[in-house]
Formats: structure tokens, C-alpha cells, sequence
């Protein structure tokens, strides 16, 4: 195929001719409570919005289901969003019509958990080997919370659990919840542990309620995890405005990595009551990289939180979204293989992001494919979505023969 990347690729999204300037000056940016929206919320309020002729209005919303629906009724004009969120709403699964979407950027990689209780901290369940015992022997299935159904930290959880030999769908029950309620809910007693973006893990040990039994970037070191999204529409009618919103980001990203200094005084501001409104000390050591579980195990994560990386973080890999479809598909919320290469193609704006990085003097990888390999093994190059999706022991495809029932 012909690299994305290419400078001699031309589509829909190529620059307005005439005036570069944004045909929107306001936008309405969505986020929920969670430290990776650092960088919008540094973007909005810090002075990176207003040399890009911008001024962007932030509204936290209370759960991912009310962001999507804002987003898909042009309430929000784009959010700080899932991966797995932005293609489900594309290809019409997980609760809502089909409406054609776009990834502008990632936002961050690494930095989510998978936390426990502290009764099963008691119960010596606190490694991969204990919990499948406990799964295995008691009469009782655990229950286990994540932020959304076609969302990252359901699919983590699910990634974690089955390397482990854990059925996510039939040896665990699971349950949405936003975010920002994992920690009460952990502290009541009506969920035995949960997968979420930071502070929540954090707070959870800072409580006393909780340990951290996995972070995200074990399963995939430099992962890709929240993006900026839009419908399409908003990219077609406003595209000046959707590469300006991108170049803002680009510049807090980069600010935010730029020192730890810089990344301390982001994570008093984003601790603020408009924001993620939790406490510094649950926010500042992970944002820093310093992880301590809950067991007594502290380190300095060698794949922490990050918002840009040289641009490493930021480009909307085909790869990425290629690999949340093939776990779409593993888990059954795809019954079908999509196009998975055709569907990615529509969704990840590598041109408008070749556009913005490169105004911005910022360094494009050579190719919008990247390898990893991940903590069972597995390599994923994104060469055969569908082959891969397939390749698991563990899934919830029906065999082609009851398929065809």
C-alpha cells in the first residue's frame, strides 16, 4: 500500500486553499477526570490555543457514554477519547448508530492499572497465579469494573486476564463504571477490583482500599491509549480548525515532557477542582513515573505516562487502530472481520497530523505501521489484522461453521 506518511499523498484533508486561518475560533473540548487529559487541559488554559487562533472550551463530562453521545451530537466538537470508543461509534457496535469518525492524534501512552481489593490483599491474592486460583476455586465470580465496553481498560483487563488463563467473559463478571466512582466502589465492597486511568489506582492505595496488581504498559510498553477524536464531519467542514486544535496539543504535549518541572506544575494544575479535582499526592508520583503498588514494591516505570515522546506518542498509527479492531473481534463485539485496513484508513487523519507535526518542525516516524510485542509473546506488526485476531486461545468468535448457522 502507499505509506500514509508519504508528502506526495493528497486526500480530502489536504490543506483549505486560501487562508490557513480556523474557519471554528471556539471549540468544545469534552475530557473526563483522568490525568491523561493533561494535555488538553494545558493546551486550553495555558496560552497554547491562542497563537493557532483558537480558544478551546473545556467540559468534563461525568462517564464515556455521555461523552460519545455529546461528541456524536456535535455538543463537543472533539474529546479526549478511546481508542476503542471512536472506532466502536464508526462501526456502529457498543450502543450507538454508526457515524463516520476520526482520530486527529494520540494524546498518551502507558499510565492505566488494574487494581484489587484489599480483602483480596488479606486473602493473599495478590499475584496473577494466586487470582486465578481464587477465580478457579471459588464458588463466587469476582466482579471487576471498566470504563466502557469497547473502551482500553476493558480490553486490558480482558488482555491481562486471558495471558494469565482467566476467562474474561465467563471466570470474572464485569461492570462499566465512570472512572472517578472506581475507588468508592472498591471501598464499599460492590466490586473486587477495577481497570481505569490514573489518579484512580493511585487513590486507591492512598486510601487503603486497594493494590495495584498490573499497569498497562506491563501488558504493552508504550501503548496507545487515549486519542483526540471527532466525528468526521467536524474534520470535513472544519479543517483548518482540526489541524490548528492538533498543532495546540502538539505544543502542551510537548511542554508537559519537556521536564519534570514542567510536568510537576502540570499536575498541580490538572489536580484543580475543574479538572481532575483528586488529590496532588495521588496525581503527582505516576504523572513523575514513581509507582509504588500498594505491596510494598515502589519503582521508577521505565515506559511511565507520556504525552509526546518526539512525536512518538502523538502520530495515529494505522497499527493502533488496526490492533483494537482485531480485539473487538477476539472478544465478539465484531461479529465479522471489518476492512480492517480500509476502516483504519477512514478513521486515523495521518494527513492532517503529517500537516500539523510538520508545521510545528516535529519529526514524523517513517512508516504509519509500528511493531511490538506484547506480554504473552504475541508480535503484533499489523501486516494480518484478521489472522491475529484469530491467533488467541483464548476469545469469543464463534467458529466459522456456527457462523454461517
Amino acid at each position: 500500500m502507499t505509506d500514509p506518511l508519504s508528502p506526495h499523498r493528497h486526500d480530502a484533508l489536504a490543506w483549505v486553499a486560501g487562508s490557513d486561518a480556523p474557519e471554528k475560533s471556539s471549540v468544545n473540548l469534552g475530557f473526563l477526570p483522568l490525568t491523561d487529559a493533561a494535555s488538553l487541559i494545558v493546551a486550553a488554559t495555558q496560552g497554547f490555543a491562542q497563537p493557532f487562533g483558537l480558544t478551546l472550551n473545556l467540559q468534563r463530562q461525568n462517564s464515556w457514554s455521555a461523552l460519545r453521545d455529546k461528541l456524536i451530537g456535535g455538543e463537543l466538537d472533539a474529546a479526549h477519547g478511546l481508542y476503542g470508543l471512536i472506532y466502536a461509534v464508526h462501526l456502529g457496535i457498543g450502543g450507538s448508530p454508526a457515524v463516520d469518525m476520526a482520530v486527529l492524534m494520540g494524546l498518551a501512552q502507558n499510565g492505566q492499572s488494574i487494581n484489587l481489593s484489599a480483602p483480596l490483599k488479606a486473602a493473599g491474592v495478590t499475584d496473577a497465579e494466586a487470582l486465578r486460583a481464587s477465580v478457579r476455586q471459588s464458588g463466587a465470580r469476582l466482579t471487576l469494573a471498566h470504563t466502557f465496553p469497547t473502551g482500553t481498560h476493558a480490553l486490558w483487563l480482558n488482555y491481562w486476564l486471558a495471558a494469565h488463563g482467566i476467562d474474561p467473559l465467563r471466570d470474572v463478571k464485569t461492570l462499566v463504571l465512570p472512572p472517578s466512582q472506581m475507588v468508592a466502589h472498591l471501598r464499599a465492597g460492590r466490586i473486587d477490583g477495577f481497570c481505569a486511568g490514573e489518579p484512580w489506582g493511585a487513590q486507591a492505595i492512598t486510601e487503603g482500599v486497594g493494590f495495584t496488581l498490573a499497569t498497562s504498559q506491563s501488558i504493552w510498553p508504550d501503548h496507545p491509549e487515549k486519542v483526540l477524536g471527532c466525528t468526521r464531519a467536524f474534520v470535513e467542514e472544519y479543517p483548518n480548525t482540526a489541524r490548528a486544535l492538533v498543532m495546540a496539543v502538539l505544543e502542551a504535549s510537548r511542554f508537559i515532557d519537556q521536564s519534570q518541572e514542567n510536568r510537576r506544575s502540570t499536575a498541580q494544575l490538572i489536580a484543580g477542582r475543574d479538572y481532575v479535582d483528586a488529590p496532588l499526592a495521588a496525581i503527582e508520583s505516576r504523572f513523575l513515573g514513581l509507582y509504588q503498588d500498594g505491596l510494598g514494591n515502589a519503582w521508577q516505570d521505565e515506559h511511565p505516562l507520556r504525552f509526546f515522546g518526539e512525536g512518538a506518542a502523538n502520530l495515529p498509527y494505522l497499527s493502533d487502530g488496526l490492533w483494537f479492531m482485531t480485539q473487538l473481534r477476539r472478544w465478539g463485539l465484531l461479529r465479522e472481520d471489518p476492512d480492517y485496513l480500509q476502516v483504519a484508513n477512514q478513521v486515523q487523519q495521518i494527513e492532517l497530523y503529517r500537516q500539523a507535526a510538520g508545521a510545528l518542525g516535529i519529526a514524523l516516524p517513517d512508516s504509519a505501521m509500528r511493531s511490538a510485542t506484547l506480554m504473552d509473546g504475541k508480535h503484533w506488526d499489523g501486516s494480518d489484522p484478521a489472522t491475529y485476531a484469530r491467533s488467541f486461545a483464548l476469545h469469543a468468535m464463534a467458529s466459522p461453521a456456527m457462523a454461517a448457522l
